[in-house]
């Protein structure tokens, strides 16, 4: 394997574990609260799981596009609600019901931004790496 599919190997199994733990934490914001604290955690981290989940398809994509990309799914999601269809298929299906919703919420647009920012900053910290020191040819 070489050294660039080695890297996206590695970038993809980040992603789905940065995935796999998003799932985990939105899980655990509901066992541990409930109310507004748990429904804008969760709206955040849905986030979170879509850019997880576009890094996961497109590993050589830079921070700031995975974190556009998931907020613009997110926010396309939030306002299809305002047609009624995902309210209609999530009555016949609780997948449906998790992943589109079913009501429209202006306050989820915020708190999508949020769980992009945080996407952003988290991956950009995971893929940074420090400029290499000069060598003697550069001096």
């Amino acid at each position: 394997m070489t050294a660039r599919g080695g890297s996206t190997h590695r970038a993809r199994a980040v992603a789905a574990a940065a995935a796999v733990l998003t799932v985990a934490a939105g899980l655990g914001v509901r066992t541990v609260t409930d109310g507004a604290v748990a429904k804008y955690a969760g709206d955040a981290l849905y986030t979170v799981l879509i850019c997880a989940l576009v890094a996961l398809c497109a590993p050589r994509a830079r921070p700031l596009p995975v974190a556009g990309a998931g907020l613009g799914i997110s926010w396309a999601v939030e306002l299809s609600q305002l047609t009624g269809v995902p309210a209609a298929l999530s009555e016949h299906s609780a997948v449906a019901r998790l992943v589109l919703g079913s009501t429209f919420n202006a306050p989820d647009l915020f708190w999508y931004a949020v769980g992009a920012a945080a996407a952003w900053a988290v991956h950009g910290a995971a893929t940074w790496r420090a400029p290499a020191p000069p060598t003697a040819a550069s001096r």
